[in-house]
């Protein structure tokens, strides 16, 4: 059975490396002995260490929602010639011995600047159940709403400056980030189609009555003022909400959502769909302060025609996610996000009677790109025969623990919900294999 490992060789089933060994080490035996006494994998491992990145935290998170819950056998762990594989072949990518499923052709020359953890696993196989799991490092509790990763972020690492909203969702998904018991203030901000069109920052009437209608409401909040009912504001919230809404109304960061004055030939690497759009807005809204942001692909739920439905998202996603990482990179924000790649689950290894996939949440894929995650690593392996086994098997609180960690944020700290009940931001343990350092 693999443990951690760089090389994976998909048509073998064979690890490069039986054990894990830390770049550090490598590094400095090679320092200390010089190269040749090493394998040629070790030689290279250790040469990769000298350009690997620091490990710094990172700042902000692009979350790549593919709703539905992709193929992780037509997207980024095909098994070519296996009895699962119902023809469904592999292209070889940046990382040799690593593959992609075809159609995934300019993501795959990016492999060695991802991470790519192919063996998920879960206990939700319900939809709306395994989106909440996926998205908060919780199964649904009946007693209370955990917040998502993106409110986490928000909550925990908070930042001046920023103008506009800090959690975003675009595109309409199923769960889309939930403050939970941090409060609805975390909630995310929802917007469609990143083309100027932002819902609910233009007043809706002249700028004279718009002003006279704020004088008015200056009144009301005087007048609680003078009643000594102020203290209600530390509840409600409402005029600091009403304050910061006015100036995001007026804000010159409301120009990170339109994507419209972008030169034409970025917006065409990111295909010209609203997801592609919705992925170039992400790159624009981190780099003024956003923490968090959600793109949603939905339509992967192909229970019908699996290998078709499968193709038809890859068109769009290929493109998107390829130009994402590379304008990420670009732009210097690759090191300062975290770009996360994936759905509620998998998709069973074998077809049903209509050459659909059922859902599958035994061993799925999710990709983990940017900031203090190691380049060009996969961590785990499904089998190739299609059971329920999985080598190096990370659970959902896993992942989310290590992404917190990632950002810098204590995973074990407790938090009291409204009503005094102790509450860990995950139960997971930080996975120190995917970290650079």
């Amino acid at each position: 059975m693999c443990n951690h490992h760089h090389d994976h060789d998909d048509r073998h089933g064979a690890c490069h490396s039986a054990d894990h060994v830390s770049r550090r080490t490598l590094l400095r035996a090679a320092g200390l002995s010089g190269l040749a006494w090493m394998t040629p994998v070790a030689q290279l491992l250790a040469l990769d260490a000298e350009t690997s990145k620091t490990g710094r935290p990172a700042k902000s998170i692009i979350l790549v929602w593919l709703g539905g819950g992709p193929s992780q056998l037509e997207t980024f762990d095909p098994k070519p010639n296996s009895p699962i594989a119902y023809g469904t072949g592999a292209i070889d990518t940046s990382l040799k011995g690593v593959r992609f499923a075809p159609g995934l052709e300019q993501t795959a020359e990016l492999m060695h600047e991802m991470t790519l953890v192919r063996s998920v696993t879960s206990k939700e196989g319900d939809h709306e159940r395994a989106t909440y799991n996926v998205k908060t490092g919780y199964r649904p509790d009946p007693t209370l709403v955990h917040p998502s990763i993106g409110a986490v972020l928000c909550h925990e690492l908070p930042v001046a400056g920023v103008e506009i909203p800090r959690h975003v969702s675009i595109l309409p998904n199923q769960w889309a980030g939930r403050g939970g018991y941090l409060g609805d203030k975390y909630d995310a901000f929802r917007i469609n189609d990143t083309n100027g069109n932002i819902p609910d920052v233009k007043p809706r009437v002249p700028d004279d009555r718009e002003k006279q209608r704020l004088a008015d409401l200056d009144v009301v909040n005087g007048a609680f003022a003078n009643r000594r009912i102020a203290k209600l504001e530390d509840k409600t919230l409402h005029k600091t909400q009403i304050d910061a809404a006015l100036k995001m109304m007026t804000s010159e960061q409301l120009k990170a959502f339109d994507v419209t004055n972008e030169p034409a030939d970025e917006l065409a690497a990111f295909g010209d769909t609203p997801f592609g759009r919705g992925c170039l807005a992400a790159v624009r809204l981190v780099s003024v302060g956003v923490r968090c942001v959600e793109v949603t692909l939905d339509g992967w739920d192909t229970h019908i025609e699996n290998h078709a439905g499968q193709a038809k998202q890859l068109k769009t996603l290929d493109p998107a996610l390829s130009a994402l990482i590379r304008t990420l990179k670009k732009r210097n924000l690759y090191d300062d996000t975290v770009v996360i790649i994936g759905g509620e689950f998998g998709r069973t290894p074998k077809l049903n009677g209509a050459d659909g996939r059922d859902h599958w949440p035994h061993g799925f894929t999710i990709g983990l790109a940017g900031g203090p995650f190691r380049r060009g690593y996969v961590h785990g392996e499904t089998d190739p025969q299609g059971s329920e086994k999985v080598a190096d098997p990370m659970t959902i609180p896993d992942i989310h623990a290590t992404l917190m960690h990632a950002l810098d944020i204590d995973p074990g700290k407790l938090i009291y919900t409204p009503v005094g009940r102790p509450m860990e931001l995950s139960k997971g343990k930080i996975t120190r294999e995917l970290l650079a350092t």
